[in-house]
C-alpha cells in the first residue's frame, strides 16, 4: 500500500471527521478540506504528492463541485486515483466523471471507500512501474 497523500473534500464535519479516521486507520495520510475553493488550494501546492481525491460532488460555497475539482486534479496530474462520493448525483457520474474513477453512493460502508482507494492506487502504481 502507497503512503501516498489523499485529498479528502467533504462539507459534512461529521462525515468527514468519521472518513478521515478509517483513512488515517488504513495507513493512508488524508488532508482534509471542507469546500471545492480550499481543495483547489491543496491541489495547487500538492499536485505532485497527493495520489488520491476522495470527493463529495455536491461542495458548498459557489466554489468547484467534485466533478470540477477532479477534472482540475486531473489537469495537473493524469495519474491521480479519483473516488466520488454522492447521496444524489451518481447518475451525472457516466457523463460527467473523469476516466478510470469510482463513485461511492451515499451510504455507503467505510470499507468500500478503503477498498477503492487502495485499488486505484495500486492499479496506478502498476500502470507506472
Amino acid at each position: 500500500m502507497t503512503g501516498k497523500l489523499l485529498l479528502l473534500v467533504e462539507d459534512e464535519v461529521l462525515i468527514a471527521e468519521s472518513l478521515q479516521d478509517a483513512l488515517v486507520e488504513a495507513g493512508f495520510d488524508v488532508e482534509l478540506a471542507s469546500n471545492g475553493t480550499d481543495a483547489t488550494n491543496v491541489l495547487e501546492s500538492n499536485a505532485m504528492q497527493i495520489g488520491a481525491l476522495v470527493t463529495d460532488i455536491r461542495l458548498p460555497f459557489g466554489g468547484p463541485d467534485g466533478f470540477d475539482l477532479a477534472h482540475f486534479a486531473r489537469e495537473l496530474s493524469p495519474s491521480i486515483a479519483v473516488i466520488y462520493m454522492s447521496g444524489d448525483s451518481a447518475v451525472e457520474w457516466a457523463s460527467k466523471g473523469v476516466p478510470k474513477s469510482v463513485m461511492l453512493a451515499k451510504p455507503f460502508a467505510i470499507a468500500q471507500l478503503v477498498t477503492a482507494v487502495s485499488h486505484l492506487l495500486n492499479d496506478a502504481e502498476t500502470q507506472l512501474g
